[in-house]
């Protein structure tokens, strides 16, 4: 583990801006958007506001959304402040998939605090099916979300583990994400991609189809490789907790931090201080209130993923001693690739690209891979 240090250069810059206690001020309401109703981010967001309405007495408007342009549209408009997403934040950061559009390209998210927790982010299955292993999964109806690369990506990267593409399975494609989870009660699909703790999964579990998660050993190194070829931000699991789950059992699977509470890079310091340095504080307030949430613990936090944190809140993980010389050299990293791919994307709409969506997208993947490969820096994503 690292140590907990500062350098003096970290103290300089941010010591004389830490606020005091009575400075970490919270507006009257805050808006986040989230995934929808009977999710584990909307559970654990409406935990924090719970905590939020205790302690400060602000109310915390949670917008449930069934995909990620959805949850992010609000706050691209200055109408929310943050989100509890999940690694679409990634794909719209690298500006790929659903936002490699016009509308959109990449955009400069940053963390507030990621879950990690003893659930999986993982392939789960109808139990009435007969799929136990990766090898199995040929031929089965998977579930698919129009506009969510959260879903679809993760999908894609999942059924690789076996070998599979989306032409070996059946893909069926939903309006949101929580109808496609009906779906499986529904007898729509046998195969989706959801948390282990998701409220959603514990309704397949107690339907009649019950519910079941694909295992994938980390021993399995070939398999592993055609995962993180598509999705480099999944690592093996060991997860003891979800549902259909046995007492005491253990299934090796896949994850990714779950939910990522974000914000826009140009959102008000002080108040992703003052909302970071709350779920910090306040922790043991609602960490044992809705299964996952407890992931959102200070010394869980993974300080060198592949998103950077916010300003604000790197500034009260140095006030809880949890920012460290290593994190704040990844940070200053990330956020340079962030500079790297938003020039790339005004240079690139300067040399009037195609309408055709699909031409856009070929034209743009080209100069994005053209910018980070003169930078230096890996493509992460295609």
């Amino acid at each position: 583990m690292l140590r907990h240090t500062l350098s003096a250069a970290l103290l300089a810059v941010f010591l004389p801006a830490a606020a005091s206690a009575q400075e970490a001020k919270l507006p009257a309401t805050l808006t986040l958007t989230a995934y929808e109703t009977g999710s584990n981010a909307f559970n654990q967001a409406v935990a924090v506001g719970n905590m939020l309405k205790k302690r400060f007495g602000t109310d915390l408007r949670v917008l449930p959304a069934g995909n990620d342009v959805a949850r992010l549209a609000p706050l691209k408009a200055g109408r929310a402040q943050a989100s509890a997403m999940g690694i679409g934040t990634f794909f719209a950061q690298e500006g790929v998939l659903e936002f490699a559009v016009r509308e959109w390209g990449p955009q400069p998210l940053q963390l507030l605090l990621t879950a990690s927790t003893c659930s999986g982010q993982s392939l789960g299955a109808a139990n009435d099916v007969g799929i136990r292993s990766a090898a199995d999964l040929k031929g089965k109806r998977v579930g698919m979300v129009v506009g969510s690369p959260a879903v679809n990506q993760s999908v894609h990267a999942l059924i690789a583990f076996g070998g599979w593409t989306t032409q070996e399975v059946k893909p069926v494609e939903f309006a949101s994400y929580g109808a496609m989870m009906k779906g499986v009660v529904n007898n729509e699909i046998d195969v989706f991609f959801a948390s282990t703790i998701s409220g959603m999964a514990k309704e397949i579990e107690s339907s009649p189809r019950g519910i079941t998660w694909i295992s994938m050993p980390a021993s399995d190194k070939a398999g592993w490789a055609r995962v993180q070829k598509v999705a480099p931000y999944f690592y093996p699991h060991k997860s003891t907790c979800g549902a259909g789950y046995a007492k005491g059992q253990t299934i090796e699977t896949s994850v990714y931090p779950y939910p990522i509470f974000m914000a826009y890079g140009t959102q008000d310091a002080g108040t992703v201080y003052a909302l970071t340095r709350a779920m910090l504080t306040h922790y043991d307030d609602y960490k044992d209130s809705v299964p996952g949430v407890d992931g959102l613990e200070g010394k869980r936090q993974n300080l060198t993923w592949t998103m950077p944190y916010h300003p604000g809140a790197v500034k009260a993980l140095i006030e809880a001693k949890l920012w460290t010389d290593a994190a704040q050299k990844h940070n200053d990293g990330l956020l340079r690739r962030q500079e790297v791919l938003g020039t790339a994307w005004k240079d690139f709409l300067k040399t009037n690209p195609p309408d055709d969506r699909e031409q856009f997208r070929a034209a743009w993947m080209k100069a994005r891979a053209a910018a980070l490969t003169k930078a230096g820096l890996e493509l992460m994503a295609n």
